[in-house]
């Protein structure tokens, strides 16, 4: 049975300014994301170069095959304003089309509906007369080239340049070069929210977005390892000020722990919780973790922007895809085996992240069409209640004679190590540092565990007082560079400069000791160790084996028939016999009354249905995940 989306999403408002909203509008934007929002992102099968042929010819179909299944976003992904030009990529400077109050627009030559000052409003006009919402990825602050063109900054309110006390205000007025996004430096930076003039300039950029008519706007390099919670404050409050709604969300994800994503839930719609997924086993396991955790904080489903937030997975990299980082289109098919791509399906539905499908439904097969759609899956991602991970579940290995292949021993992980990873500073897990003198000369700063050999970092010698190196040290005045050994030039950098998975990054990383913000520390009394760049504290975990330990891993939920869902998932290399007790789920839903009652049960993947009063088991295949749904009475 498909799942009905009568009132899935809000209602689409006319465009209009920025003006207060009345009662009425207040009281109809409640329900602003009440479910996790659906739909299809560009990313993963175009990466930067879509035109806007290829955009609409997918929205056409996403239109057509997946909007009756509640997938109602379309959203293009970043740098939709970069001319498609030789030397032209993701960290380029001086190949943007911007306007001249140094506004992204739209490349003309990728999105001709653009020209004449049109921006996406053609765009916008055609998706919404398909019957889907409209989105677009925006970066941090200002772009460089704007900056180093110093182009003067909008005055919304009377539409010429903004002008306060005689001066007239310019990007290199409110451009934070300190402040440079850490995975595109050349590309865009924070702007000094303190000023009236950087506040200017934000308002700017999103009353534009609302007068193309777009219904969500995807903020990237502000959050994570990037937190700027200043940017994602004012932006929420000029997107809660809009007379249409726009869907607010986050991204990337890396190193987000649940106390740093408490500090931005209620402003926005959607947030990443990890670095960017893509099709390998390894970027699917990394977030078992860290949606346990965020389920654990109880920040699924909430509160957010007029509405409600939901932490985000990231997009499902299925289907027809590019590769991460490539200045082409899709070639070529997921990297995911089928009992993978279930895995990850299903771990999304129960966990309830946005699904935003990143494949090219231009060439979207049966069975990953199937996958997607599947009402099982949809009806729990949206209505699903009580959503964790169950502990209550044994694994065995299956038993049954196979030939070990050379593949067994290729996905090995680095089982035991230790990374560094970055948390709020209000986290009271980050104040876990101290001094260690070694002598007069040599300072160590460790990591405070009861091990024989806790974690430490060596104290670089001071700077040299002359110079070059005197005014460097007169900026970054108490601070520190902490190197991985005595003698060794390599300093614990603070910075995501790839995007990857949180657990295969672990927020912190050594590289060769430079002049930068994200290499200097201040160690605090409370023994925090704040990073200059991010304002975030460093800490220290240890690495589980990321390619595929010896476990299983369950998750149960329950359903607004009065079911239960129950997922099994085998992490293991080899075929593993799961099981669950009936009297277990009890305990992690006392208000079910289980004792003495059968529960009927079907198994979506195999088919399989039957009734028991105790023992729920099956063998799962390697990297598997079976997935019940059980009517007790």
């Amino acid at each position: 049975m498909k799942i009905s989306v009568l009132g899935f999403f809000f209602v689409l408002f006319a465009p209009s300014l920025c003006r207060v909203p009345s009662e009425t509008h207040l009281r109809t934007e409640l329900e602003h994301a009440s479910t996790p929002p659906r739909g299809w992102n560009s990313y993963d099968s175009f990466c930067w170069t879509v035109s806007e042929e290829e955009f609409l010819q997918n929205a056409e179909i996403v239109s057509n095959r997946l909007k009756p299944h509640g997938y109602e976003y379309v959203v293009v992904d970043y740098l939709w304003y970069r001319r498609k030009v030789p030397g032209a990529y993701t960290d380029s400077l001086g190949f943007d089309v911007i306007d001249k109050w140094g506004r992204p627009i739209p490349d003309p030559g990728r999105w001709p509906s653009s020209k004449g000052g049109k921006g996406f409003s053609e765009v916008a006009k055609k998706v919404h007369s398909m019957g889907l919402k409209f989105g677009i990825h925006v970066m941090r602050g200002i772009s460089l080239q704007a900056f180093n063109a110093n182009t003067p900054i909008l005055d919304t309110a009377k539409g010429s340049a903004y002008v306060e006390s005689g001066k007239q205000w310019r990007a290199k007025d409110i451009g934070l070069k300190e402040r440079a996004c850490a995975w595109m430096s050349h590309g865009f930076m924070s702007v000094n929210t303190k000023l009236e003039a950087g506040r200017a300039f934000l308002r700017s950029l999103y009353l534009q977005y609302a007068e193309w008519g777009v219904d969500f706007v995807k903020n990237d390099c502000v959050f994570g390892d990037d937190l700027d919670i200043d940017e994602i404050t004012f932006v929420s409050e000029v997107l809660r000020k809009l007379d249409r709604p726009i869907l607010y969300s986050l991204s990337p994800g890396t190193s987000v722990t649940p106390a740093m994503a408490k500090e931005v839930s209620g402003l926005v719609n959607m947030y990443r919780i990890t670095g960017d997924d893509w099709d390998t086993w390894r970027d699917v396991l990394s977030h078992f973790d860290v949606s346990r955790d965020f389920s654990n904080a109880k920040m699924i489903g909430a509160k957010g922007l007029l509405g409600r937030s939901w932490p985000d997975l990231d997009m499902l990299p299925l289907g027809w895809l590019t590769d991460p980082g490539s200045n082409e289109g899709p070639h070529r098919t997921s990297n995911l085996n089928l009992d993978e791509q279930r895995t990850q399906m299903t771990l999304w539905a129960m966990a309830k992240s946005p699904l935003m499908f990143g494949g090219d439904v231009r060439k979207l097969d049966e069975t990953t069409y199937n996958l997607i759609t599947n009402p099982t899956l949809l009806e729990i991602n949206s209505f699903s209640l009580n959503n964790m991970e169950f502990p209550y579940v044994s694994g065995r290995k299956f038993r049954r004679k196979r030939k070990v292949l050379p593949q067994d021993f290729a996905e090995g992980g680095m089982l035991g190590k230790r990374a560094f990873g970055l948390t709020t500073c209000k986290d009271p897990k980050a104040n876990g540092w101290s001094t260690k003198a070694l002598d007069q000369d040599l300072e160590q700063i460790c990591w405070r565990e009861k091990l024989e050999e806790p974690p430490c970092l060596y104290k670089r010698k001071p700077l040299l007082a002359s110079g070059v190196e005197m005014i460097y040290k007169q900026q970054y005045e108490g601070t520190l560079h902490l190197l991985a050994s005595d003698g060794m030039e390599t300093c614990l950098d603070g910075s995501p400069r790839r995007r990857l998975t949180s657990k295969e990054f672990g927020g912190g990383s050594f590289s060769p000791c430079k002049r930068d913000a994200n290499q200097m520390w201040e160690l605090n009394a409370n023994g925090s160790l704040v990073n200059s760049y991010s304002g975030l504290c460093a800490t220290v975990g240890l690495l589980k084996d990321d390619a595929g330990s010896s476990e299983v891993r369950s998750w149960i939920a329950t359903g607004r028939r009065g079911e239960i869902y129950l997922a099994f998932f085998n992490l293991n290399l080899e075929m593993t016999v799961i099981s669950a007790n009936l009297a277990d789920v009890a305990k992690v839903l006392p208000w079910k009354n289980l004792k003495g009652v059968s529960c009927k049960y079907h198994e979506i993947w195999s088919g399989k249905s039957g009734v028991t009063k105790q023992l729920i088991s099956i063998a799962v295949e390697k990297h598997g995940c079976s997935l019940f749904v059980l009517t007790c009475v």
